[in-house]
């Protein structure tokens, strides 16, 4: 059993088909942030337009928030651009993990990356399996592949068996964006 004071980088996935799952990565983020850790965050898909917590990001020290994604993939005209970029984000990803100057980074959205064939599954295990000892790495999106999530150390599946917009209720701002 490990002792409480032993530090070990945990792999931590948040998966599923219900909302939230961003949310929960970036609830253990601003904690972290609160503890004085210094935290990074790239995100694969999202990027068409301004979030809430980008615009928060910007006035964070202790924050290195890394838009990579063109905006989500249904919307796209230029599939290979998206390619070009999800590439980019993992690039990104891989100096950032290999730094050693972060203790948390979420990799947002990455199953994406996975589902259009732009990133396997296995060169992300690769180097997961390579990370600095101490780092939290955080995985969102939907349909997590089984290497990653047997890999994981925790793995949420995150369900939505109600959600406003099946009943016409647009996103709104604060909650979703």
């Amino acid at each position: 059993m490990n002792s409480s004071s032993e530090k070990k980088g945990l792999i931590l996935v948040f998966t599923g088909p219900g909302k939230g799952k961003t949310t929960a990565a970036l609830g253990i983020l601003f904690r972290a942030l609160g503890r004085g850790m210094k935290c990074g965050v790239v995100q694969f898909l999202k990027g068409k337009w301004e979030t809430g917590e980008r615009k928060f990001a910007k006035t964070i020290a202790d924050l290195d928030f890394h838009v990579m994604g063109l905006g989500f993939t249904w919307e796209s005209d230029d599939l290979d651009r998206d390619k070009k970029a999800a590439r980019s984000a993992w690039e990104r990803s891989c100096e950032m993990i290999f730094s050693e100057n972060y203790k948390i980074l979420i990799l947002d959205e990455i199953t994406y990356a996975f589902h259009y064939g732009w990133l396997t599954p296995e060169e992300v295990s690769e180097v997961l399996s390579k990370k600095p000892e101490d780092l939290h790495i955080i995985l969102t999106g939907r349909n997590c592949p089984g290497l990653l999530t047997d890999m994981a150390d925790l793995v949420s599946h995150i369900e939505s068996p109600k959600h406003p917009y099946k009943n016409g209720i647009p996103a709104q701002l604060g909650i979703d964006y």
